[in-house]
């Protein structure tokens, strides 16, 4: 049986246990996590908040991590701007990105969430509106749906990972986990 932690990533967290090189401290997953001998199933970038997987197994990690095996990654983005139509479409059927063309995406528009505050919360523009989406992609490269949205005129303002595959962050709290054996 492995040990899996299921881990809300606050924002300005590292997806890792040390940061060697750094003149300033920054937070990282040792401020949390407690647990021995675990290790992050992927990443997830220092601004963006939600699901990070850590596991003590290396099959496990590798299955949840690996690109090839396209486990689905649910994404809560709040971006700046209305999504139109034609945007969306673009993301459903793959946007050109400076190392390629991504898979389509599975989005929609969604009602702002009920989702912890974060800190520090986003800038707020009075003229210009923001919208919240629901985005599922099936790949991982480094920053893409950051890319992608900004790719269709849609930056993000707010990027909250809130599942994998069938592992939710849906009642963690933020800098809590949840431990359990696959």
């Amino acid at each position: 049986m492995a040990r899996l932690i299921l881990f809300n990533k606050p924002f300005g967290v590292l997806s890792q246990f040390t940061d060697r090189g750094s003149e300033t401290v920054r937070a990282t997953l040792s401020d949390f996590i407690t647990v021995p001998d675990v290790y992050p199933a992927g990443r997830l970038d220092r601004d963006s908040e939600g699901l990070l997987l850590l596991c003590d197994d290396g099959r496990l990690q590798a299955r949840i991590a690996d690109p090839r095996f396209k486990l689905p990654k649910t994404y809560l983005v709040q971006v700046e701007g209305d999504p139109q139509d034609e945007a969306l479409a673009a993301l459903r059927k793959g946007v050109r990105l400076k190392d390629g063309m991504t898979l389509p995406a599975e989005v929609e528009r969604i009602d702002p969430p009920e989702l912890w505050p974060r800190n520090p919360p986003i800038r707020q523009r009075k003229s210009i509106p923001d919208s919240w989406l629901k985005l599922t992609i099936r790949e991982g490269r480094n920053r893409q749906v950051r890319r992608m949205t900004a790719a269709v005129g849609l930056p993000t303002l707010r990027l909250v990972r809130w599942s994998i595959g069938d592992w939710t962050v849906a009642g963690i709290g933020p800098g809590e986990f949840t431990e359990m054996t696959v």
